[in-house]
């Protein structure tokens, strides 16, 4: 059967990895995974990733990240779904936790968080929040 949202799928993957407190994580690559991994990695919400083999199949090993025992991710949710698509332009993109939390967006530049997106004055498609 075909996976409908593999974005959604990974971030699935990374919130019962840290909820289990695991070191890392395996997930499926795609070009999409990869640079919503490098918004988390440049905002401080995971260590790393690198590039294996998964069962055959290009993967990921996604490096988590605690803090005092606690998860660096508290929070992850997909906004955008395949059966609803969320656009937002670049005075409109949604502050999450009064600018604690960010928003990854999809956009003409690619994959940004919401301050890079402000800052370029690019909207696009609201793919996840993180806090």
């Amino acid at each position: 059967m075909a996976m409908t949202d593999p974005l959604g799928d990974m971030l699935t993957r990374i919130r019962n990895g840290q909820q289990a407190r695991k070191d890392s994580i395996l997930s499926p690559k795609s070009k999409l995974r990869a640079h919503v991994l490098d918004v988390l990695q440049r905002e401080g919400y995971i260590r790393g990733y690198s590039d294996e083999e998964l069962a055959g199949q290009a993967g990921l090993r996604i490096e988590l990240k605690y803090f005092e025992g606690q998860p660096a991710i508290q929070h992850v949710a997909r906004v955008s779904k395949p059966g609803r698509r969320v656009y937002s332009g670049s005075k409109d993109l949604p502050t999450i936790r009064n600018g604690l939390g960010i928003t990854i967006v999809s956009t003409p530049r690619g994959v940004l968080s919401d301050a890079e997106a402000r800052e370029q004055n690019v909207g696009g498609e609201v793919l996840a929040e993180v806090f």
